[in-house]
């Protein structure tokens, strides 16, 4: 497949890999093309905005996305999903029930955050719950040979927090706000800082020293970024 990713506004980070940074909150969506279907992680903040999504990954793949892969409950990163008609949506384990009772609560911090409120209620009317939950990992196959693992390794950022790893060379693993490159890492209510050093620990066992670590806001980083982010939450979120 040679598709100009560039021209549609999307970074090429891998052959078939590509990803998205979105104007606002400079959240990334990722883009991933196997020989049969085509996973996207994460849908953005509103309905508007998955489309613009929808419409650029159909330019740029000539299909449909066929999956959809969640890295964590907040509105930045999951209100875009129900324009993705047919496509099977993933979470970690846990979210869907979350989505079932806090769909207004999403709505109402996306609107602290700047989102008309008609668009954020709109968005959360028609939240989509993940139809696959992931407890431990779970592996996807695209087609083609390209098996993508989807791996829960929270709470920590937030209380389900997703990561999706590429086995391409090098691997690229796409991180959710478990990294943040563009600012430091935020811990809400929901967070457990606590934990979040031993989930990067693990985010780096699965991707290895080589991989390009894909954050959810912010530039493609190295392992050496996401160790020292894991230290300075250990530094800063002591464990008691």
């Amino acid at each position: 497949m040679d598709v100009a990713w560039e021209d549609h506004g999307w970074e090429r980070i891998a052959p078939d890999v590509g990803r998205r940074r979105l104007p606002g909150w400079d959240a990334t969506v990722g883009l991933v093309a196997g020989g049969g279907g085509a996973l996207l992680f994460d849908t953005g903040s509103t309905l508007g905005e998955g489309a613009e999504i929808r419409l650029q990954a159909e330019q740029l793949l000539g299909r449909r996305v066929t999956h959809i892969a969640l890295s964590h409950p907040h509105f930045d990163h999951v209100l875009g999903t129900a324009v993705f008609a047919g496509a099977t949506v993933y979470g970690a384990a846990g979210i869907d029930a979350l989505f079932a009772r806090s769909a207004d609560e999403l709505a109402a911090g996306a609107v602290r955050q700047g989102i008309p409120e008609d668009k954020a209620a709109e968005a959360a009317d028609l939240l989509v719950r993940p139809h696959h939950t992931v407890r431990g990992e779970w592996t996807l196959d695209l087609g083609g040979g390209l098996q993508v693992l989807l791996a829960n390794i929270g709470p920590a950022h937030s209380g389900h927090d997703l990561v999706a790893v590429i086995p391409t060379t090098p691997p690229v693993v796409f991180c959710g706000d478990l990294v943040e490159e563009s600012g430091e890492p935020q811990a809400g209510s929901d967070a457990t800082p606590s934990r979040w050093p031993a989930a990067l620990d693990r985010l780096l066992a699965l991707g290895g020293e080589s991989a390009r670590y894909v954050p959810g806001h912010g530039a493609v980083v190295d392992a050496a970024f996401v160790r020292a982010q894991r230290d300075a939450l250990a530094e800063r979120f002591p464990v008691s």
